[in-house]
């Protein structure tokens, strides 16, 4: 059961600022691992695992998303753990780039539009995002 999904320009801004606080940081941390931007094994490892685990260990919420009071929880109302943040992440991201991006395009959509504010990674992973705080 969803309760008090968390629109669209959170969900977006909790992504702007993971992408700041930890994305740059590892980036950074992976240039000086690797000596290269390009081929930078280091860096995406990192962001898979933050991805992955922070959610799982952190009751759904990453640093940009805790910072913001919102959370990913499941519809079922169990805990995520790494499988579903495997299925919401990277089988969401394949489906993503499988489809060339339209699907991002899709899921924005269906988060602006539908009542219950989920998208497709969402849907594929049993997921929502709320700002309900953990049981």
């Amino acid at each position: 059961m969803v309760k008090n999904p968390a629109g669209f320009w959170k969900r977006l801004a909790a992504n702007l600022l993971d992408g700041i606080i930890v994305g740059i940081p590892i980036s950074l941390i992976g240039y000086l691992i690797t000596n290269s931007w390009e081929e930078n094994w280091f860096t995406s490892l990192a962001n898979i695992v933050y991805a992955l685990v922070v959610p799982a260990v952190w009751s759904g919420y990453t640093v940009g998303k805790r910072l913001l009071g919102i959370r990913i929880a499941k519809v079922n109302g169990g805990k995520v753990g790494i499988g579903t943040m495997f299925l919401r992440s990277v089988v969401g991201g394949l489906v993503y780039v499988i489809t060339l991006g339209i699907g991002v395009i899709i899921s924005a959509i269906m988060v602006a539009a539908r009542e219950d504010k989920r998208s497709i990674h969402d849907f594929i992973a049993g997921t929502y995002v709320t700002t309900e705080k953990p049981a």
